[in-house]
C-alpha cells in the first residue's frame, strides 16, 4: 500500500491507501474522493480524472504520453503539473504522493 494525498479545489486532504499496481485514478474513485470523476474508466478518452501533481513528484510519475498530452492539450485548467490520474500507476517510490483536483473537470 502506498499513501496519496488527494487535495480537493478548496484545501481539503484525505490520505488514501492505494494498490500498488492500480493508478491513481482508481485509488480515488475506490474511496469516493470528489472531484475525481473518470467518466471513461481510465481509457485516457475523456480527461475527468486531470490532478495537479505536487512539483515534488513530477519527475517520480514521469511525462506524459502522447494521447494523454492530446487528452490535456484543450483543458483550459491546464497547469505545468497536470496529469490524468488514469495514468499515474500507483507504486512505492509514490509514496506519500500529492495531488490535487482542479476547480472543474470541464
Amino acid at each position: 500500500m502506498t499513501k496519496i494525498t488527494f487535495v480537493s479545489p478548496d484545501g481539503e486532504e484525505r490520505i488514501i491507501d492505494a494498490e500498488d499496481g492500480d493508478t491513481v485514478m482508481d485509488a480515488a474513485i475506490n474511496n469516493d474522493v470528489p472531484g475525481i470523476l473518470a467518466e471513461c474508466g481510465g481509457a485516457c478518452a475523456c480527461a475527468t480524472c486531470h490532478v495537479y501533481v505536487d512539483d515534488a513528484f513530477m519527475d517520480k510519475v514521469g511525462t506524459p504520453s502522447e494521447m494523454e498530452e492530446s487528452m490535456l492539450e484543450f483543458n483550459e485548467h491546464r497547469q505545468e503539473n497536470s496529469r490524468l490520474s488514469c495514468q499515474i500507476k500507483v507504486s512505492p517510490d509514490l509514496e506519500g504522493l500529492r495531488v490535487t483536483a482542479p476547480e472543474s473537470q470541464y
